[in-house]
């Protein structure tokens, strides 16, 4: 069903479905699309880059096609965007870092690109994201602080941060996110849309990340068939990267509509360590108990986990030395003091703090596959607390450095690689989203999407659109 006349009011699949009839083009959603961002850009910095005439270029391609009856795909034509760490030719990649050359633009796409590009898809620019990604906020040394639709005053979250408000507002439909410790989740919690991080390897990186096999490519939306949509495309195999998996979906969109009818589900929490704010809880456990409406066996269950906070960041901050280490001394000068603070953390780890991290890792996962074996999906919360002020590292009474301490739902599913979605599932007492997050086995993501799909059908009518949808 069509909800609205206006272009960027439609999702990436209503709108595939006027191109096809004719009754909409790609240059009319695309002109919408760029009108929407020079409307609510400057209040929330989610694009740090617009590409007016290469959009409006690939949309007048896309018309061609259309026309001609000839479609590339079923998000040929639809406005999108990508992340400023990811390479999209012949536009700045900047990484949120006075560091790189702000001249230099790749003449090369990375996968994700080149696939959006192959499908049709119209790029409108590039979202904002915190210096090399390296925390869970949204700000950084060239582009500022990036902040929340919802309001403007809290943060938006990181490291996708850009793209999450992107997507709230509307300022285009398919936004490309990367999730290394929750930089596509949190964001998507934080700013009331649909994210997506799938198994790792599922969504080939090139150049490789500076973390690893933490780091995950993948989708943030409004819808999950608008994710899955885009998914189809992305999700394919490329030889430049050396962690690629194999075995992809052929169609994200086949189990959506499937009942979850007998499912068995586990609800944990708090996953046995974690403080949440009473009204996250009170959201996200009404919500994971809807599920029953639908035939789903939901009960409480813990995975039993240890909090692995303090092996991940062993990881994250030597992936940080990593990325520091690559750029001269005398270009830090302007970096991010917290990058740069964990980074010396990092270089002092001892390689046998770093191999004991991997074997936590390693448990963490065996853990998780046989916690699966009794329930297929695990939900959670995708964050404790709600969207916190804007420019800040970390809520108001933590000390202002280290982000993760406020994310103890997110990174533990990187060191998994399992796919894992945050779903918005209602509102915390001072107005802001609150986000569901839907976890299963490492290569079950259409099981993800399948019961985020039921989540978004189920909690539709207490989810409004954000108050910049108008």
């Amino acid at each position: 069903m069509l909800h609205s006349s206006d272009p960027c009011e439609m999702t990436a699949a209503e709108l595939g479905e006027l191109y096809r009839a004719k009754r909409l083009s790609p240059v009319e959603a695309t002109r919408a699309a760029l009108e929407r961002i020079s409307r609510f850009n400057p209040d929330v910095n989610a694009y740090c880059h617009v590409d007016e005439e290469g959009a409006l270029k690939a949309a007048r391609t896309s018309e061609a096609r259309f026309e001609a009856g000839r479609p590339l795909s079923r998000i040929d034509g639809i406005p999108s965007s990508i992340k400023d760490l990811t390479y999209a030719r012949g536009m700045p990649t900047r990484k949120g870092s006075f560091s790189v050359d702000p001249g230099a633009t790749p003449d090369v796409d990375a996968p994700f690109t080149q696939r959006m590009r192959e499908a049709g898809a119209v790029l409108l620019g590039k979202t904002t994201t915190p210096e090399f990604g390296w925390k869970g906020v949204t700000d950084c040394p060239v582009t500022g602080v990036s902040r929340n639709p919802w309001n403007t005053e809290m943060t938006c979250g990181g490291s996708s941060g850009g793209a999450a408000a992107a997507a709230a507002l509307n300022m285009g439909m398919l936004h490309q996110g990367s999730d290394a410790g929750g930089s596509i989740r949190i964001p998507a919690a934080f700013c009331g849309v649909f994210g997506m991080k799938p198994s790792f390897g599922w969504i080939p990186q090139w150049p490789a990340s500076a973390m690893t096999t933490l780091s995950h490519m993948g989708s943030i939306t409004r819808t999950v068939l608008d994710s899955a949509l885009m998914l189809n495309v992305t999700a394919r195999d490329d030889d430049r990267d050396f962690y690629r998996g194999n075995g992809f979906p052929k169609d994200w969109t086949l189990d959506l509509e499937k009942p979850v009818r007998y499912l068995k589900i586990a609800y944990s929490p708090d996953l046995g360590y974690a403080d949440v704010s009473p009204d996250v809880a009170r959201a996200c456990e009404e919500a994971a108990f809807a599920l029953e409406k639908l035939g789903a066996v939901v009960e409480r269950a813990d995975p039993g986990l240890s909090d692995p906070l303090e092996s991940f960041n062993i990881l994250w901050h030597a992936g940080a030395a990593n990325i520091v280490d690559r750029i001269p001394a005398g270009k830090r000068k302007k970096m991010d003091p917290g990058l740069l603070s964990i980074a010396r953390a990092g270089k002092k780890i001892p390689i046998l703090a770093y191999m004991k991290a991997m074997e936590t890792r390693t448990a963490l996962s065996e853990k998780m596959t046989l916690f699966h074996k009794k329930y297929p999906i695990l939900i959670t919360p995708a964050l404790p607390i709600t969207a916190f002020q804007a420019g800040r590292n970390q809520p108001d009474g933590d000390p202002d450095g280290d982000w993760v301490g406020w994310t103890p739902f997110t990174y533990p599913f990187n060191m998994t690689q399992q796919p894992a979605s945050s779903v918005p599932c209602g509102f915390g007492a001072d107005g802001l989203p609150v986000g569901l997050s839907v976890i299963a086995a490492k290569y079950q993501d259409l099981l993800v999407m399948r019961v985020s799909r039921a989540l978004e059908r189920e909690l539709a009518p207490v989810f409004p659109a954000a108050p910049g949808r108008r």
